[in-house]
Parts: C-alpha cells; sequence; structure tokens
C-alpha cells in the first residue's frame, strides 16, 4: 500500500509468527523494542477470547498520535481471522483527491475537511492571536516614528521657516517631510531585509525545532515546523509597512501649515 506512511511492508513474509508493527510512543510504555516478543490478548465478534504470542517486527516514528498510542498494527488478514470477521472493515483509507464508489452507500464517509475541523480551528484562532500580537508590535513601532517625526519638525522649524520665506509653499514642506518618512520606511524595509532574508531562509531549511513535551498537546504535530512565507504575506507586510509609516509620518508635519515663518525664524515652538 501506498496511501499511508506505514512501513507496512515489514508485515509480509514472517511465516508462522503474528508479526506487530508498533509506534515509537507505544513501544515506550511497554518497553519493546524490535524483535521481542509480546502475548496478544483479544476477544473476537462472537464473545471469545483468546491469546497468541507475536513478535515485533518493527518500531515506527509518526507524529499522528491515534495511530501510535495504544496502537498494535496486524496484516488485515491476520487480525480478521483471529477477530472471526472474514471480509470485514471497520475503517478504509482513500487515496487523496479519490471520491468514494457509489456503491459505498452504507459506509459513512468523512473528507478532509471534516477530519481537519480540529486543526484548522486551532489554526484559525492561532492566526487570530498572532494578528492582535503584530497589530500591537506595529502600533508601537507607529508610536515610536510619530514622535520621532514630531521631534524632527520640532528641531527643524528654523530650517522649515527658511524654506517657507525662499519661496516654498506650506505644502510643498509639508511633502518634503512625508518623503522624508516614507524613505525613513523603505531604509527600515532593506535594513530589515538584510538579517531577516538570511534568518528566514534558514528557519525554512532546518525548521524550527519542538520540545519533547508537544506530543502531549493531543493533535498531529511534527518535532519540527517548517515556515512558508507567501508571495502574498511577503508583499502584503511591505506595503503595509510603507503605507502606515508614509501616514504617521504626514500626521506631525501638519503643523507646518499653520506656521509663520517669522516665528519659525525667531525659534518659536510650534
Amino acid at each position: 500500500q501506498q496511501i499511508l506512511d506505514l512501513p507496512t511492508a515489514e508485515l509480509a513474509n514472517h511465516a508462522g509468527t503474528i508479526p506487530v508493527l508498533l509506534g515509537s510512543r507505544m513501544a515506550e510504555s511497554t518497553g519493546l523494542k524490535v524483535g521481542d516478543p509480546l502475548t496478544i490478548r483479544w476477544r473476537d465478534a462472537h464473545g471469545t477470547f483468546d491469546a497468541r504470542d507475536a513478535l515485533v517486527v518493527q518500531i515506527m516514528n509518526t507524529s499522528v498520535q491515534t495511530v501510535d498510542q495504544g496502537q498494535v498494527w496486524l496484516p488485515l488478514d491476520t487480525l480478521r481471522r483471529m477477530a472471526a470477521m472474514p471480509g470485514e472493515a471497520t475503517l478504509i483509507t482513500l487515496a487523496k483527491n479519490t471520491s468514494p464508489p457509489a456503491n459505498f452507500h452504507d459506509w459513512d464517509f468523512k473528507d478532509l475537511n471534516f477530519l481537519l475541523r480540529d486543526v484548522r480551528e486551532i489554526v484559525r484562532f492561532r492566526k487570530i492571536a498572532a494578528g492582535i500580537l503584530n497589530t500591537i508590535l506595529l502600533f508601537l513601532a507607529l508610536v515610536a516614528i510619530f514622535d520621532t517625526q514630531i521631534l524632527s519638525v520640532f528641531r527643524r522649524r528654523k530650517e522649515i521657516g527658511t524654506l517657507i520665506a525662499l519661496g516654498m509653499t506650506r505644502s510643498g514642506v509639508i511633502r518634503l517631510f512625508t518623503l522624508e518618512g516614507g524613505l525613513h520606511g523603505i531604509l527600515a524595509v532593506v535594513v530589515g531585509a538584510i538579517y531577516g532574508i538570511p534568518l528566514l531562509g534558514y528557519l525554512a531549511s532546518t525548521g524550527i525545532p519542538l520540545p519533547q513535551s508537544s506530543e502531549g498537546f493531543g493533535m498531529a504535530i511534527g518535532l519540527v515546523l517548517y515556515p512558508v512565507y507567501g508571495p502574498a504575506l511577503v508583499l502584503g507586510s511591505l506595503l503595509l509597512v510603507l503605507l502606515t509609516v508614509t501616514v504617521v509620518s504626514y500626521l506631525p508635519t501638519r503643523q507646518i501649515a499653520n506656521l509663520k515663518p517669522t516665528e519659525a525664524l525667531r525659534g518659536r515652538v510650534l
């Protein structure tokens, strides 16, 4: 089989014994390793209890806890004989992008949207939380830019008065200071890209390792997370930063519209 990422090929060619496939968590909790014998006790479809010796032939490492903890994997034909259920199955897994056959009316088909509903909800709430955190960080950065621009206008009031006295219109001075703030935003993007691109590229290639305690989260999650940066995310972030920086740079410069050149040349406070 090629649908499930499980080493089921290890269950073949074991005549005279029952081959068993265990997950790493199950093997750790039971203290079993490859080559160890064990006794399986079960109850068949008629309610009869039985027991057989088996052999651990492979220990797999998977991030899906539901196929690991408390699970023992056997060949399907062997399991049917043990359970006295020939030709029966309780779960059938279809390949990706495959529709169920038309004669499967007695089966309850669950698509990926249903199976991943809990994971999608967790991701959605995590996106909301990340958006709130990013908004707070962006607000703090914009406050710093706003204060810097106000200080720049205050300290350069004589320069502003000189420009107005030489004939530059107030709207021209406002555009000049707004352009200066926008260029600071572009400079910030360039400086951030100098160290951000190598760092993000390194994380995308090597991943972000998670602690062993993450196995107890109750969801299928690997020990390493690999971030993905799409073009929409990168371009959207750049446009958002440049737009907000330009707007915040423009707001303090509106004081120039009420400035008299003589007061600015004297160093009067705006």
